[in-house]
């Protein structure tokens, strides 16, 4: 029994006709002929580790009232906290994630991870507000590991089980994001806001030990370049994958409709004649977090060959979720049935993407993912932006009309570049 099984629990799996040709880049490594099947329960604790790592980033949105008040911050200049996080998210995408190419992916996933508790211990001990911005940008930068995790287990999926893969281990980082608001403020009413980050903190130190048990000591496959060559072969990327070029367009549009959502929602949630507590309005993520999960069977279809047919039933369904999102001030029921449909739309799309663009280059998935998630970031920061904009100027009803004429664009979008775009 091979190393990999006896850490892992992980099958051989049959890659037939897996040597791919890497036609733009000299030296490109091949995937190899035989290589491991991930099994369900590692794929499982990617998944975990994941919505682990994700959450950091979005803890502190619920929080920025009591951490303002603490550390003496403007009330006004408090989102700084947000932005900094966000900005350092972005970069590590950038100069990060597409290490997964030329290092030890075992060793560089670990060691974030371990990194990341250190910046979580700063953030919650913090005493100034330049502490608290330095940790929280060093948790942002950090936590793209998420996306390290997602690449590395669609390397080790078998071919016809990688959108299966992706579906799982990417529903983490959805989940991740919707219950960070819910966790963080359950904790915060408990023990305080620093106690948040001691809890995650203490959940990544023994995420770390189980990865660095179960994830493979051998990491084959590695290109041989310099760093500097690897980032300038990021942007090369861009110009040389239509794939990529295209579901990242899709993917900017699609978290865009989904920023502009879940960042206005609070809005008339909390004001009259609705006024529910931040409890009650952080529970509307249980709906989307279901909305994920189903949403994770549309890697199964991608596998089968029916990625853009799932790409445009889903982006239907995100379209047509605005109108009962639309009712939100006559009917909860309404908005709850809309937050599932535009969270299972955003989702099936997402997995799709994925599964899409990692059987491109065996050998430049890391470089792929961070590549594809710079227009998730792009989306989010315009989707926010917009939304609370436009929600000052429109209301609710001008939110609404926002949000279905971007997910409308990003149909029309996809019609239009469907045939130049393999079908998986």
């Amino acid at each position: 029994m091979d190393r990999l099984e006896k850490k892992a629990g992980l099958l051989a799996g049959d890659r037939s006709g897996a040597k791919t040709e890497a036609p733009h880049e000299p030296f490109a490594a091949e995937e190899p002929a035989s290589a491991p099947a991930l099994s369900r329960s590692v794929a499982l604790l990617f998944a975990i580790a994941c919505g682990l790592a994700v959450a950091n980033v979005y803890y502190a949105q619920p929080l920025l009232d009591a951490m303002a008040s603490e550390l003496g911050i403007d009330r006004a200049a408090v989102g700084i906290v947000i932005t900094a996080t966000q900005i350092c998210y972005a970069l590590g995408l950038l100069m990060l994630v597409p290490l997964g190419d030329l290092a030890n992916r075992r060793k560089l996933i670990v060691g974030q991870l371990l990194l990341s508790v250190l910046a979580l211990i700063v953030v919650g001990t913090a005493s100034t507000a330049a502490v608290l911005l330095a940790g929280m940008g060093a948790v942002g930068l950090l936590a793209v590991v998420t996306q390290a995790l997602v690449a590395y287990a669609s390397t080790l999926a078998a071919p016809a089980e990688r959108g299966r893969v992706v579906g799982l281990v990417t529903s983490g980082v959805v989940i991740g994001i919707l219950l960070a608001r819910t966790v963080a403020g359950t904790l915060t009413d408990l023990a305080g806001w620093r106690s948040v980050y001691f809890v995650s903190a203490g959940l990544t130190v023994l995420m770390a030990g189980l990865l660095f048990r179960v994830l493979p000591r051998e990491d084959h496959g590695k290109v041989p370049m310099t760093y500097p060559q690897l980032l300038r072969s990021v942007f090369a990327l861009f110009v040389q994958e239509p794939v990529l070029r295209t579901r990242g367009m899709i993917a900017l549009l699609i978290f865009a409709s989904f920023s502009v959502l879940w960042t206005s929602l609070v809005l008339p949630l909390g004001s009259p004649p609705l006024s529910l507590s931040h409890t009650a309005i952080g529970s509307f993520g249980l709906a989307g977090v279901a909305g994920a999960l189903a949403a994770a069977r549309a890697g199964r279809l991608a596998d089968r060959g029916l990625g853009q047919r799932t790409t445009g039933i889903a982006l239907t369904l995100l379209l047509v979720s605005w109108l009962p999102i639309s009712l939100t001030e006559r009917s909860l029921w309404a908005l709850i049935a809309g937050v599932l449909l535009l969270d299972l739309a955003v989702q099936a799309v997402h997995v799709t993407n994925q599964s899409m663009i990692y059987s491109v280059r065996p050998e430049s998935r890391s470089r792929l993912a961070g590549a594809y998630m710079i227009f998730y970031s792009i989306g989010s920061a315009v989707g926010s932006i917009a939304s609370t904009l436009v929600y000052a100027q429109a209301g609710w009803t001008g939110v609404c009309l926002l949000g279905a004429a971007i997910s409308g664009l990003a149909l029309l979008f996809w019609g239009l570049t469907r045939p130049s775009t393999p079908a998986s």
